[in-house]
């Protein structure tokens, strides 16, 4: 019985860019004014994947900022009625540990042998892997924590790599960032998948803003994905046709893409619960008919003969006497006679010397 495994990678970068500036009121124009039209934000539609299947990279510059009124939270939308946050997720990489090598090589496999299981994308050649990335960049290129880039040919390399290894069966790519279609452009590798929110030229738009934090919460194309998957249940036949169906470019303020020359199955035979739900198909192998037995009748098993023990070897010898020898054997016998008959004529002896002294009295 095999097992078809799902490992959805879902990849958070950079939330907010930060730069050094002279004085506190450029900080906090720069805080209002990079959050205001692009946000970076994540939603994990679980669907009964376990957290065993799932890796977050977070930069946690949004929950963990002074300047959010609520430390430690974030939210989705500006009623704060969808908590991102909270007790349930589990961060994998975070910080300065989401960086573009690390990101290279969770996909490609290439990991240090102490780098726990948790942080590896254990997957093979069954697995069906999500990727979505998020953050701010441009024509070919997604920045990673303001510092450093990662580009469209890197990440089409890295498919590559997994492909060459066997570690997916299929891949669904999704890229919410400015001309983020350009970021797909480069895929080489077959059955994958990608869409993005914008075409090149174009920029992703936040959805709204929260006044109480002073930033936007949410990109437009997330907010419209999210709000088609709360419509989606592990039974749902809902197709990746419906999901890119579902694009409305008056509410997006862009044009999402889609890629799927790629991919070899039609979009209306794809499910969104291959990629998006913890359902697992098992093949079921045919029974194994048990062959007949035939009973031979069984010989005693074979004795094995105890070893006897030595014999001890008895030794006779001949005892010859001399004429020397039986003399002295006859004269000690007869002095041993003697001495008895003595010992009893003594005895006899006392015995009438003590009637005769009775008698005279």
């Amino acid at each position: 019985m095999l097992f078809l495994s799902f490992l959805h990678l879902f990849l958070v970068l950079s939330g907010w860019a930060w730069t050094t500036h002279a004085s506190q009121e450029d900080d906090v124009r720069d805080f209002f004014a990079t959050g205001s039209d692009h946000t970076n934000n994540w939603a994990v539609l679980r669907l009964g994947i376990p957290d065993s299947n799932i890796i977050l990279m977070l930069a946690d510059d949004a929950s963990c900022n002074s300047r959010n009124k609520f430390p430690g939270s974030v939210y989705a939308d500006r009623g704060r009625s969808i908590e991102l946050y909270g007790d349930n997720i589990e961060v994998d990489y975070r910080g300065y540990e989401v960086t573009v090598e690390n990101f290279i090589r969770v996909l490609t496999g290439r990991m240090d042998p102490s780098v726990p299981r948790s942080k590896r994308l254990l997957t093979d050649d069954r697995s069906n892997v999500f990727v979505y990335m998020t953050g701010h960049g441009g024509n070919e290129f997604l920045k990673f924590q303001d510092n450093e880039e990662i580009s469209a040919f890197d990440i089409a390399d890295a498919f590559e790599q997994m492909y060459q290894k066997k570690r997916y069966n299929e891949i669904f790519f999704m890229i919410d960032t400015c001309q983020a279609n350009s970021m797909y452009s480069k895929f080489y590798s077959p059955n994958i998948l990608a869409t993005g929110s914008s075409r090149v030229g174009e920029n992703s738009y936040s959805y709204e803003n929260d006044n109480d934090i002073g930033v936007a919460v949410i990109d437009a194309y997330t907010h419209y994905v999210l709000e088609f998957m709360e419509g989606i249940n592990k039974t749902s036949h809902k197709t990746m046709a419906d999901l890119f169906g579902s694009y409305d470019v008056g509410k997006i303020n862009s044009h999402p893409g889609v890629r799927s020359d790629l991919f070899k199955r039609p979009l209306d035979q794809a499910l969104i619960t291959d990629f998006f739900g913890g359902v697992s198909q098992v093949e079921v192998s045919p029974p194994v008919s048990p062959q007949p037995q035939t009973h031979q009748p069984q010989s005693p098993p074979p004795q094995t003969e105890r070893p006897t023990p030595p014999q001890e070897e008895r030794h006779t010898e001949a005892v010859t006497e001399s004429p020397r020898s039986f003399e002295l054997r006859e004269l000690v016998a007869g002095e041993l006679i003697g001495r008895k008959m003595r010992a009893w004529g003594s005895l006899v002896v006392i015995g009438a010397l003590v009637g005769w002294v009775g008698t005279r009295k």
